[in-house]
C-alpha cells in the first residue's frame, strides 16, 4: 500500500512510487513566482534582460540586483530566491577565478555552469565533511551567458542540477508566454541590437507594471570585447524609447 503524497515530500532524497522528488518539484514551482528573466544568444553575443519588482515607493531600485557578473567574460540573471542565487553565483565566481589562476585562461561557460549544477545537486548530503551543503534544493534558476573560445553561449540551470544550452530562454513568472514569443521572433541571423529590442519587448509584454529604467535590468557580452557589462540608466532609457516607438509604429 502506497503512502500519501505528503509522506514522500518530507525527505529531500525520498522518491515517490512514481519516481518523483517532490521537494525538487516544489523548488521549481518557487521559480515560477520569481521575476521574469530572458536570455537571447546571437552570433554577435548574448543579451540578458530581467524584471525588477519594486514593491514599495520607499525601496531604492538600484539595490535590487537581478543580473550579476561572474567573470569579465560571463554573467547571469536569476529568477527565484535571491539568497539562494547568491550562494550559487559565489561558487561560480570562485570556480572561474580558480580556473583563471591555475590555467591562465578564462573558464568555459559550460564548465562554469557544470560547477554550479554540481553544487545544486548536493542538497541533503551527509554533512560529515568540511563543506557546507544545503538541507533543501536551491529555489532559483539561472541563465548563464558569456563568450569563450567556442563563441557565445547561453545556459539554463534549475534546482534539479540539470542544465541545457539554449538559443533563447525565458524563466520565472510568465515564462511560458515569454518563451512562446521568443520562439516566434527568434532568428539565427539576429544582430545584438535586434536581440536587445526583442528581449525588452518580450519582457514588456509579460510585466504587470509599466516598463521603466528602474524596474528592468539588461546586460550583454559581445564577441568583439568578450566583456560582460550591465547597461547604465541612460542606455536603458534609450532602449525603452526604441521599444515604445516600435510599438507605436505597429499600432498606427
Amino acid at each position: 500500500m502506497f503512502l500519501g503524497k505528503s509522506d514522500y515530500d518530507i525527505g529531500v532524497n525520498t522518491f515517490s512510487p512514481e519516481g518523483r522528488l517532490f521537494q525538487v518539484e516544489y523548488a521549481i514551482e518557487a521559480i515560477k513566482l520569481g521575476s521574469t528573466g530572458i536570455g537571447i544568444r546571437t552570433n554577435d553575443g548574448v543579451v540578458l534582460a530581467v524584471e525588477k519588482r519594486v514593491n514599495s515607493p520607499l525601496l531604492v531600485p538600484s539595490s535590487i540586483e537581478k543580473i550579476m557578473e561572474i567573470d569579465v567574460h560571463m554573467g547571469c540573471c536569476m529568477s527565484g530566491l535571491t539568497a539562494d542565487a547568491r550562494t550559487l553565483i559565489d561558487r561560480a565566481r570562485i570556480e572561474a577565478q580558480n580556473h583563471r589562476f591555475n590555467f591562465e585562461e578564462p573558464m568555459l561557460i559550460k564548465s562554469c555552469t557544470q560547477a554550479v549544477s554540481d553544487l545544486a545537486l548536493k542538497f541533503g548530503e551527509d554533512r560529515n565533511g568540511n563543506e557546507d551543503v544545503m538541507s533543501r534544493p536551491f529555489g532559483v534558476a539561472l541563465l548563464i551567458a558569456g563568450v569563450d573560445d567556442y563563441g557565445p553561449a547561453l545556459y539554463h540551470c534549475d534546482p534539479s542540477g540539470t542544465f541545457f544550452e539554449f538559443k533563447a530562454k525565458a524563466v520565472g513568472a510568465a515564462s511560458e508566454g515569454a518563451q512562446a514569443t521568443l520562439q516566434e521572433k527568434y532568428r539565427a541571423d539576429l544582430t545584438l541590437d535586434e536581440a536587445q529590442v526583442i528581449a525588452l519587448t518580450t519582457l514588456k509584454q509579460v510585466m504587470e507594471d509599466e516598463i521603466q529604467s528602474s524596474n528592468v535590468e539588461i546586460a550583454l557580452v559581445d564577441v568583439v570585447t568578450k566583456r560582460f557589462r550591465i547597461f547604465a540608466k541612460d542606455e536603458l532609457e534609450r532602449l525603452i524609447d526604441i521599444v515604445k516607438k516600435n510599438e507605436a509604429e505597429h499600432a498606427a
